[in-house]
């Protein structure tokens, strides 16, 4: 799991982490002929769905335990539950859940949100941005409940390196041009993969997104509410989509912003954000020939050419920040394209690139620290980077031979030249995974349940539009709102037609127009 992280992720501002997925490349590959289906989960998903906020059978003890809120910080409250560590198996070992909540002052319910990730931390959203993401009329009208998922942060974590370790796996360099390249590539993701399994144990087999959906359902029943109203973003979506397919009786008013399309194999996902970035990194170099104030010249595709020489530059010889650690390609293109989530820090990159040019790397090396959740002090307080590793290895099957993944990178480079290379070989990341993977791609339609609102935006570099568009198409109830912008996911940072499409719904179930755009 070393190496380049590509992201599907959180939302994008310099003021929160994103998290960025891995491993020179994708760790989310499957069979889109396959059917959704989960051997943790195998009965829920053979049988018909459950009826509306019916206790699954087995589970009674996990949906009737006692909620006791906290007090936890000035303005929220803390809990935890317990869940079932594998839902075939009820009776065995637990899991424990964390939950936060800001209080409305006239909650009609809970409102539960998920940034993102996979790995993302529902806590830290709500600690960090509640008040300022959400709209005051949302936050009056529901208590908006953060939650890590399982693996994640406060919840019962994957656990894989220390501090001092992510901080040197960030420092290593892998040459994958050479087939020797990338056996010392394996034999480094072998050596994190057999860390994570000792120091997290059994429960690194059943943090996968299935799993995940059944804890919501516990969630939404302890906190009272007959159906789930949820608001996810980027994976978010992924995570809500499968609730919805599994308890479609259950749903409420479910907002998916940043959609992943569900039925998309490993490559295709590869080749769509490799697609997605190159896009915005051309949109943002004419941004900034257009400013006046760009390090680069030219017309567009000389500033292309320019930047590619700094990149290969990079990847020639690693620079060096200011406190003495290294940062190659991979860490390099973890800080470059952190800025581009959001096109509001489009002028940070521009000044980031303008000093690297001029043999000074910190900002980059900042980002870089921002996006894998490193603190100044040197700790790593986030796990986040370790649970998307855990949690994707799990919900999507790998190839990892060594023919497919040449191919691939041929592909990648054709179709995004700037881009394409660094988001190659990611398969390796779980060719040596202790537990195999127990999801699979497929159409999710959650028939039955309510409206569900899909936002896209034009210009999302991490969630392409197009897999709104395809998840939109897949559910049921679904309806399409469209966000003619750039940057990853929209509302808490686009417009106010988003803001009042999203509240309307969430506050007074008005569904949006199908294919409203803002």
């Amino acid at each position: 799991m070393r190496a380049f992280r590509r992201p599907v992720s959180v939302i994008a501002a310099l003021g929160a982490a994103a998290l960025l997925l891995t491993a020179c490349g994708p760790v989310t590959t499957a069979d889109p002929t396959s059917t959704v289906q989960s051997s943790t989960d195998s009965a829920t998903s053979s049988t018909r769905p459950p009826a509306a906020d019916a206790i699954p059978a087995g589970l009674e003890k996990f949906y009737k335990q006692k909620l006791k809120w906290t007090k936890c910080d000035e303005a929220l409250e803390c809990a935890k539950i317990t869940v079932p560590m594998d839902y075939s198996k009820p009776e065995g070992e637990t899991m424990t859940l964390a939950m936060n909540k800001l209080p409305g002052k006239d909650a009609q319910g809970s409102l539960l949100v998920n940034p993102g990730g996979p790995g993302g931390s529902g806590l830290d959203l709500v600690k960090d941005a509640g008040t300022t993401l959400f709209g005051q009329d949302l936050q009056r009208s529901f208590d908006i409940v953060g939650f890590d998922p399982r693996g994640v942060g406060s919840s019962t974590p994957v656990k894989c390196e220390t501090a001092a370790e992510q901080d040197a796996s960030r420092q290593e360099e892998f040459d994958t041009s050479t087939d020797a390249g990338l056996a010392i590539l394996r034999k480094a993701s072998a050596t994190y993969a057999a860390q994570c399994a000792q120091r997290t144990g059994p429960s690194l087999g059943f943090v996968d997104t299935k799993s995940a959906a059944r804890d919501l359902d516990v969630m939404r029943a302890l906190l009272g509410d007959k159906q789930l109203n949820y608001l996810g973003y980027s994976y978010g979506t992924y995570l809500g989509a499968h609730y919805a397919e599994l308890f479609p009786h259950n749903v409420g008013r479910l907002v998916l912003d940043g959609a992943l399309d569900p039925t998309l194999s490993d490559p295709e996902i590869t080749m769509d954000q490799a697609v997605g970035f190159e896009n915005e990194i051309r949109a943002y170099m004419q941004d900034c020939l257009d400013s006046g104030n760009c390090p680069f010249t030219g017309n567009l595709e000389e500033a292309l050419t320019q930047l590619r020489g700094v990149l290969d530059g990079v990847e020639r010889t690693p620079m060096l920040a200011t406190d003495g650690r290294k940062v190659p390609i991979n860490d390099f293109m973890n800080g470059f394209i952190l800025p581009l989530y959001n096109n509001d820090s489009w002028f940070a990159l521009t000044e980031a690139l303008r000093n690297v040019i001029a043999g000074n790397v910190d900002d980059i090396q900042f980002f870089a620290d921002l996006a894998a959740g490193r603190e100044e002090d040197g700790s790593y307080p986030s796990n986040g980077n370790a649970a998307f590793s855990a949690i994707n290895c799990l919900d999507y099957p790998m190839n990892p031979s060594i023919e497919a993944m040449r191919a691939q990178e041929r592909e990648l480079i054709a179709a995004a030249p700037v881009f394409g290379k660094y988001t190659a070989f990611g398969a390796i990341g779980c060719q040596d995974w202790k537990y195999p993977p127990t999801g699979n791609p497929g159409v999710l339609k959650a028939a039955g349940a309510a409206p569900i609102v899909v936002v896209g935006t034009t210009g999302d570099p991490a969630t392409p539009y197009k897999w709104a568009e395809a998840l939109a198409e897949q559910l049921d109830s679904a309806v399409l709102v469209t966000f003619k912008g750039h940057g990853h996911t929209a509302y808490g940072r686009s417009n106010e037609c988003i803001s009042n499409a999203v509240e309307s719904y969430l506050i007074d179930g008005k569904v949006p127009a199908d294919g409203l755009t803002c």
